[in-house]
């Protein structure tokens, strides 16, 4: 855990006690700060209380005492409304930042050189993130990786020269640390998401630059206008710029050709590695993940041997194009992570024969973007509330089952996807939607449907792959 220190002696002010502002209680406690700390739920206090941490209604509060708000990312803080916490505190007054805004306040004091990467994008960032740990990680290096995917960024080792920490970001956690200023910053893309929190996709995309523009080092993809006009802007700023893109070539930059990335530098241009054996980072959504990864390991100071290395031995991130399975030759593949029809696309792009289950609680457009990928989608399998939908949408074009419930789209996927002819068809979970009306996460999704195939692959003669 990273004591913070910045606080010593104040009151601060906690909202929002799950895995992350917890954490960050606990991190002020120990660097000698008075963290007093509420949340809307009663599981959330009582997780504080059972922690030894002081919990008090902050509308009681005064608030002329509080150094801070630390606020917990997933809590509003413009859209649609600001939280009550968040409306006291800029009454008083009061700072409002988040966890990373303490990371990074902590990095200047201990170790300003600390080598940081931090990586945002509406799509990619937990496989690029989990890419980088692993290869740093694999060649020799003292990694450390959280923030919004996996463990909570005051959680992990303290910096240091010779420790890189590989930071997740989302743009709710952007949005609360004003200090942002990675070694290497890395945008992968921009994409319409989150817009009940962003109010509208430019504020959106106005939060995810603020990572770029503190960074010493820009990683930017281009596939998509407006990163491509953030890479544009950071570069005018004077911000060094390496652009990456799975579609085209880049000048000072890695892109890639179907599976095979090329590096450029100053007008050269080189085959770096070919992605067409590791299985784990097919698609081309993974070419431009990869692409991101050579760029930032390069500009931390690794060779081309040890990140081909560490690129063939990566094992994949789970719920994200995650292979399950195989039967004979059917592949079952767990993309719950997929909570939007952009994400989906991924996977839909990767295969050429796919039994697709979907549904759940859908976002803004539904599946209207997918149109070019239908003819890919042997079958449909439809879960939850965006069931009827997405089966209006597929009408006349993908044949559909009202499946319901996820086993039973597993089930019957199973059998269809047994009966067809083609080298590799894939039972694949991308459900285009959140999880929400039926399951807790994305996570739990996932875990459900590896179950589920779990309970049906030894029948069929299969084996786990992953």
């Amino acid at each position: 855990m990273i004591a913070v220190s910045g606080f010593t002696g104040k009151r601060v002010a906690v909202f929002g006690l799950g895995g992350s502002g917890l954490a960050t209680a606990r991190a002020l406690a120990s660097g000698g700060a008075v963290p007093v700390c509420f949340d809307d739920g009663e599981a959330g206090r009582e997780a504080a209380r059972k922690a030894g941490l002081q919990v008090a209604d902050l509308r009681q509060e005064d608030w002329s005492q509080f150094a801070a708000l630390v606020l917990a990312p997933g809590v509003p803080l413009t859209h649609p409304q600001p939280h009550w916490s968040v409306e006291l505190a800029r009454e008083h007054g009061v700072e409002v930042i988040g966890d990373v805004e303490l990371f990074l306040r902590e990095r200047r004091r201990i170790a300003p050189d600390a080598p940081l990467v931090a990586i945002t994008g509406t799509n990619g960032k937990s496989t690029t993130t989990a890419l980088i740990s692993h290869v740093l990680k694999s060649a020799g290096r003292d990694a450390q990786m959280g923030g919004n995917i996996g463990v909570p960024i005051l959680e992990l080792a303290e910096p240091a020269l010779s420790r890189i920490h590989v930071i997740e970001c989302s743009s709710y956690q952007i949005d609360l640390a004003p200090s942002i200023d990675p070694s290497v910053g890395i945008l992968l893309n921009i994409t319409p998401d989150h817009l009940d929190r962003h109010g509208t996709l430019e504020h959106y995309a106005a939060v995810k630059e603020r990572l770029i523009a503190g960074s010493r080092l820009a990683v930017v993809g281009v596939d998509d206008a407006m990163s491509a006009a953030v890479a544009d802007r950071a570069e005018r700023a004077g911000t060094p710029v390496r652009r990456i893109s799975a579609r085209h070539p880049v000048a000072d930059g890695v892109h890639a050709e179907g599976s095979v990335l090329r590096l450029d530098e100053g007008g050269a241009q080189s085959v770096f590695a070919d992605l067409a054996p590791i299985l784990s980072l097919r698609g081309s959504h993974n070419a431009q993940n990869a692409c991101a990864a050579v760029a930032a390991c390069l500009a931390l100071g690794l060779s081309a041997e040890e990140i081909r290395a560490g690129l063939a031995s990566f094992p994949g991130l789970a719920h994200r194009m995650e292979m399950v399975a195989r039967a004979g030759r059917v592949l079952f593949v767990n993309d719950s992570k997929a909570t939007n029809a952009d994400a989906a696309e991924r996977a839909l792009a990767s295969y050429s024969r796919i039994y697709w289950i979907a549904g759940g609680r859908a976002k803004a457009g539904g599946i209207e973007s997918l149109r070019p990928w239908f003819d890919r989608i042997a079958k449909a399998y439809l879960i939850g509330e965006a069931a009827d939908d997405f089966a209006a949408t597929l009408a006349g074009h993908v044949e559909t089952q009202m499946s319901g419930t996820l086993d039973a789209a597993v089930a019957a996927a199973a059998r269809d996807a047994a009966q067809d002819r083609a080298d590799e068809p894939v039972v694949l979970l991308s459900p285009a939607c959140a999880s929400f009306d039926q399951f807790p996460n994305f996570e739990a999704r996932g875990r459900a449907f590896a179950e589920a195939v779990r309970g049906i692959v030894p029948q069929q003669g299969g084996q786990e792959v992953a």
